[in-house]
């Protein structure tokens, strides 16, 4: 039985020895001394923003139309006799040309019956003239005689009866006129709906045409383009440019494998905001859009293209340029500081392009934009610049490249 319980407390004398010597081992072993060194830095990537004096441009878009489009209407019904060559789907025609000629005849025999009629009216009045004035000498003698008895009536009966005649006879010639149609202005003819020989009843559309004179393009603005362009709503300008208040603007338009480019003027804003696009709508101006000369290709500005339209802005003097990463969502700009921390900044938007975005406040010349993007920013966090480059106040009189975008 004894020899049984020394068999049995062998294993565990063992065991609790090995416990007392791990614990021994644990109490005595050193203690590693703690690291208080701090967090690495985030390192960004940082470009410096610059003092620039620049002429912002705007992009915008928009579709040619005419600056004059009308219908031709027949004023007098009649037998079509002639239709000029000019009048004929893309046709060109000058100010008065004739391009259509309705048959005369029963207007001229009119002219010539009103004629007839004013001769009648001069000698009816020449001879109430002659009875007044007999009348006037007879009754020279009496007191007070009467107007009838002098012939006043009769004289002005006469002059009414010329009056009306010579108006009857200015109207037969005015329909005899516009038996041949023809237009004040240049232009293009856009559509013929008539044939020779067709009776034509007055009110009859013959065609539609447009004047060649002035193109314009209506371009929809925003009100972040207008700041830009700083011109206010309702603005007016004229067409001789920017000296004379409207902006110049660059149209151009991709056709084939070559790119077309035309000059016109920003004339005017609308008065009002687009409510269904928030937008405010401009017109621009192109004088004689189909004299080939205007574009370098020998290219009209036809009516019915889609164009982009380049609008130099007014002079921005003194503004600051950062790179178009640079600004966050809410106009928010990350600066890192001089002491590596990151500052979050509210910024003042002048203007922005697809590469570059004007500031007029909000950052200083030579401060380091982030343009990398940072996890959870908080203002104070430590960072660094991946190029560790240094600050400076980098001042540029370029004007910034003209890919602006709206």
């Amino acid at each position: 039985m004894i020899a049984q319980l020394r068999r049995a407390a062998w294993p565990i004398g063992v065991g609790l020895a090995g416990i007392a010597v791990y614990v021994v081992l644990q109490v005595a072993k050193p203690q590693p001394t703690p690291s208080l060194q701090a967090p690495r830095p985030i390192s960004v990537e940082v470009v410096p923003a610059i003092r620039t004096t620049t002429r912002p441009t705007v992009v915008a878009y928009g579709e040619v139309r005419p600056g004059v489009r009308t219908q031709l209407v027949a004023q007098v019904g009649g037998k079509v006799t002639r239709i000029a060559p000019a009048f004929t789907e893309g046709g060109q025609f000058a100010p008065g040309d004739v391009l259509l000629t309705i048959e005369d005849t029963d207007y001229r025999a009119a002219v010539e019956e009103r004629r007839a009629r004013v001769a009648a009216a001069k000698v009816d009045l020449e001879q109430a003239l002659a009875d007044a004035d007999v009348a006037r000498k007879q009754l020279a003698g009496q007191k007070n005689p009467s107007p009838l008895a002098l012939k006043k009536p009769q004289v002005a009966r006469a002059e009414s009866a010329l009056k009306a005649a010579e108006t009857a006879l200015a109207l037969a010639q005015t329909n005899l006129d516009r038996t041949q149609i023809s237009l004040p202005f240049a232009g293009r003819v856009d559509s013929q709906s008539v044939d020779l020989g067709q009776y034509v009843n007055p009110g009859k559309v013959l065609g539609s045409v447009f004047g060649t004179d002035i193109a314009e393009v209506r371009l929809a603005l925003t009100t972040n383009q207008l700041a830009a362009l700083g011109i206010p709503i309702g603005f007016e300008g004229t067409t001789g440019g920017a000296k004379d208040g409207g902006l110049s603007t660059t149209l151009s338009v991709d056709l084939g494998a070559a790119v077309h480019r035309w000059q016109g003027t920003l004339t005017g804003l609308d008065a009002a905001i687009d409510p269904t696009t928030r937008t405010v709508y401009g017109t621009v101006t192109i004088n004689d859009p189909y004299d080939t000369t205007q574009s370098a290709s020998d290219m009209p500005l036809a009516v019915g293209l889609y164009v982009d339209a380049e609008i130099q802005g007014r002079l921005a003097v003194d503004a600051i340029q950062i790179a178009a990463e640079g600004l966050r969502a809410g106009e928010e700009v990350f600066v890192l500081n001089g002491e590596g921390l990151l500052d979050i900044r509210q910024a003042s938007v002048i203007h922005r392009s697809r590469n570059t975005v004007l500031l007029s406040a909000g950052v200083e010349a030579g401060e380091q934009v982030i343009i990398s993007a940072i996890r959870n920013p908080v203002r104070g966090m430590r960072l660094e610049a991946m190029d560790g480059s240094v600050i400076a106040d980098s001042v540029s009189t370029e004007p910034a490249a003209s890919d602006n975008e709206a």
